[in-house]
């Protein structure tokens, strides 16, 4: 086997299965160590030890439940403690496609403290000290549905929406320090994903439905090129360009002491 470089260890989240368990396997291929986190016990060893064979990598499992606090401040301490890595792969998230008004609000809840409050605290955890080694990668799987809400359940596509202002957020203010952010924005893709959410992939046009292997390849061509947010199935990079160039432009003019003149709002006469 011809020696590959030691990129440092990656922690990836919900990597069992799917897009989790593909990063897996592309980034031990790449040179990375891996600490693997999901519920699924078997299902990780079973990963583990076929990446070993595989790469030679060290390999960690993990067994938490990122809706579950404790298991949440174990990870946490691993991303706080283990100088050995460089990469965090937050990929756990759970989806929905019923309409809001026929969810259930329970549901709804643990859907938002997975993708966004379990997801931020790994992030927090992890940032400064990428900060103060002067290197590292943030990966954030997020979704189309960030920005085209419409498409799916709201409190999904508005927990997908807070992964992307998050990512972007954290660029503007850690792009300077060394480390590296990216939000993953995918469409449908072959995944166990449809199945929990209500609605089974075969449901869906083939059309619409990407590989996971052919998505996380596509957001890791995306990492390389320096991309802060990679939408694998967009044909045309200028039309997130634009649409990015027009939120920015749009930035600048989003807080005034004067209502905008369309309100017809009447001024104060000056004393």
């Amino acid at each position: 086997m011809a020696s590959i470089e030691n990129k440092g260890t990656a922690l990836v989240t919900g990597a069992s299965s799917g897009i989790g368990a593909v990063y897996a396997n592309r980034l031990a291929h790449q040179g990375y160590d891996l600490i693997l986190v999901a519920r699924n016990r078997d299902r990780l060893r079973q990963l583990a030890d076929r990446l070993t064979t595989e790469t030679g990598r060290s390999i960690e499992i993990v067994t938490a439940d990122l809706n579950n606090k404790a298991d949440v401040a174990r990870v946490e301490t691993v991303l706080r403690t283990d100088a050995s890595i460089t990469m965090l792969v937050n990929n756990a998230g759970v989806g929905a496609t019923a309409p809001l008004l026929q969810s259930d609000i329970d549901k709804m809840d643990e859907m938002i403290a997975l993708n966004v409050g379990a997801l931020t605290r790994l992030t927090y955890a992890v940032a400064p000290a990428f900060v103060a080694r002067g290197r590292g990668t943030i990966i954030n799987i997020a979704s189309v549905v960030a920005i085209a809400p419409e498409i799916l359940n709201g409190v999904y596509g508005a927990s997908k929406a807070f992964v992307l202002a998050l990512s972007q957020s954290l660029q503007h203010e850690l792009a300077d320090k060394g480390v590296r952010i990216q939000a993953v924005l995918p469409g449908a893709t072959a995944t166990e994903f449809w199945d929990i959410a209500g609605l089974p992939v075969h449901n869906l046009p083939t059309a619409w439905v990407m590989s996971a292997e052919d998505m996380v390849d596509a957001a890791l061509a995306g990492l390389e090129q320096g991309e802060v947010v990679t939408i694998p199935a967009l044909p045309d990079q200028t039309e997130w360009d634009t649409f990015e160039a027009a939120r920015r432009a749009m930035s600048g003019r989003l807080s005034n002491a004067a209502p905008a003149a369309r309100y017809n709002v009447r001024q104060p006469a000056e004393a």
